[in-house]
């Protein structure tokens, strides 16, 4: 019997969190043990807010629904519905949700996002 040459992921990895954040992995370490690349869908809180980092993987980010704030090396940019950026690896950024809605997103890293490779700050 052929191999099948696509896989579904319709049981993402929940990721257990403390500040709110919804984290749904669909393709990475956490699901299907892939290191090069992982996909995740993501609900933000308003108010919420994660400490500056240095990811060693770049991270694309598609807001879906609401608003997302980054602090890029000092710059603060805001992403809206339909909006994606481009975070290259070795880059320093803060990600929050200031705003009175939660933020719906799509988060893909590659390398695949590891608590090992995103460095954050205390």
């Amino acid at each position: 019997m052929p191999q099948k040459k696509y896989t579904i992921q319709n049981k993402p990895f929940v990721v257990p969190t403390t500040d709110g954040k919804i984290i749904s992995e669909h393709f990475g370490i956490a699901t299907d043990r892939n290191s090069k690349i992982s996909l995740a869908h993501m609900k933000a809180p308003a108010g919420w807010s994660e400490p500056f980092q240095t990811p060693e993987f770049d991270e694309y980010t598609f807001i879906i629904k609401g608003k997302k704030q980054f602090i890029i090396d000092g710059e603060t940019i805001v992403l809206k519905a339909g909006e994606s950026i481009k975070i290259k690896k070795n880059t320093r950024v803060q990600y929050s949700n200031p705003f009175k809605e939660t933020c719906e997103y799509i988060a893909i890293c590659t390398p695949a996002f590891s608590m090992n490779l995103v460095n954050r700050e205390d």
